[in-house]
């Protein structure tokens, strides 16, 4: 007896986007970790209000790969670029930080829009026949 395949269900491109943002939302928590002894050293120290804020914000960038499958966490990782950006005023080294990961995430929406419009159209390589 020969046993009828079900069509393989196409891959959600989605899901795999979702973990090049999981990704970079890990990288960007490290590098704002390892902005701690920066504020040791340029800031008002370790045991301060700076040092304890951007240690918050490593924090929520890791929570943030959990809710990744929910609206709101893309105004949550820009209201975090805007409170790094906010440093400015008290430690410029980590605004620039701030700048770079904010232009890198407009960049990932910009290409999440562009995959979701071309999935709706069907023409990304994973909805082609052949």
């Amino acid at each position: 007896m020969s046993e009828q395949q079900e069509p393989a269900q196409p891959r959600d491109p989605m899901r795999s986007f979702r973990g090049v943002m999981a990704g970079s939302l890990v990288i960007e928590a490290i590098v704002v970790g390892l902005a701690l002894p920066v504020v040791g050293t340029l800031g008002d120290g370790i045991a301060s209000g700076q040092a304890w804020t951007v240690g918050a914000i490593a924090v929520a960038l890791i929570l943030c790969c959990g809710f990744l499958r929910r609206p709101w966490v893309s105004w949550a990782v820009l209201a975090l670029q805007v409170a790094l950006i906010g440093f400015v005023v008290w430690l410029p080294a980590v605004a620039v930080i701030g700048v770079l990961f904010l232009a890198i995430w407009l960049w990932l929406f910009w290409l999440r829009r562009d995959v979701a419009r071309r999935k709706a159209e069907g023409r990304l390589p994973s909805q082609q026949q052949g």
